[in-house]
């Protein structure tokens, strides 16, 4: 009986595919996968480097995606919750998908199956939240900036809405957790990563950054926030179960000043 082996990989997708790649093709009896940034070795497992090789992580890819565009998702939203343990769940559902020849993305009863399909799907929820609730400040160098701080790396997954809704402006989104963004040039999206102290700003706390009008239409955003609300009608519960608190720091329409 083969030993099992601890695959540790880039921390990339296209390098988690690559290990799914090898575990198939040598037969291996995987006992985990790791990035190289966090590994810890197994008492009774070897481990074994994998580099990432782009042509076997488009035939695993391809593969999945003969199989099916549901488990395409599921896996890849998967893959940026960051769960712990996630290449491994990963790999089982993977496994599971070959071994079957239709509808195993769809059994819920299969407790990898279903729990591949939980995380996606609270993946895919702060997908659209940070769609909707991204605000952007206007810099000194004419770009629309955006700090956000996602329970999910998410950038990956908003790039396409944000440059089809403002092509015609450069902008900057900034995973402040993560500490790299994703920058628009008016013509490709490219990721980026910056020392960034300075990234609020509020009618009191004024950032150099920002242009002297964003302080203005923020503070104009605020008063007309203030302005419209019914105190009588105020749910605050149900405010924030649509918008929860850990947002508000980054919304406009929030920034209350200090």
């Amino acid at each position: 009986m083969k030993e099992a082996k601890i695959l540790i990989y880039d921390g990339s997708f296209n390098g988690f595919l690559t290990c799914v790649f090898k575990a198939f093709e040598e037969k291996i009896q995987v006992a985990d996968m790791q990035r190289n940034s966090d590994v810890q070795r197994g008492l009774f497992s070897e481990t074994e480097i994998v580099f990432t090789e782009m042509d076997k992580a488009k035939r695993v890819w391809s593969g999945i995606e003969k199989k099916s565009t549901v488990a395409i998702k599921n896996i890849y939203f998967t893959f940026l919750s960051e769960t712990k343990n996630r290449e491994l769940l990963l790999y089982h559902y993977i496994q599971k998908l070959f071994s079957k020849t239709e509808f195993m993305h769809l059994n819920f009863s299969d407790d990898i199956v279903l729990r591949t399909c939980q995380i996606a799907k609270s993946v895919g929820r702060e997908k659209h939240r940070m769609e909707a609730f991204v605000r952007f400040q206007l810099t000194k160098d004419g770009i629309y900036f955006a700090p956000i701080e996602p329970d999910f790396d998410v950038l990956p997954l908003i790039s396409k809405h944000f440059r089809s809704r403002y092509a015609d402006q450069q902008w900057l989104i900034y995973d402040v957790k993560r500490k790299y963004g994703l920058f628009y040039d008016l013509k490709s999206v490219e990721l980026v990563t910056l020392d960034l102290n300075e990234m609020q700003t509020n009618s009191i706390h004024k950032s150099n950054v920002f242009t002297p009008t964003e302080h203005d239409y923020q503070e104009l955003w605020n008063t007309y926030f203030k302005s419209t609300n019914i105190k009588s009608r105020i749910n605050l519960k149900l405010h924030q179960q649509h918008v929860p608190t850990r947002y508000w720091k980054y919304l406009s329409e929030k920034k209350q000043a200090v």
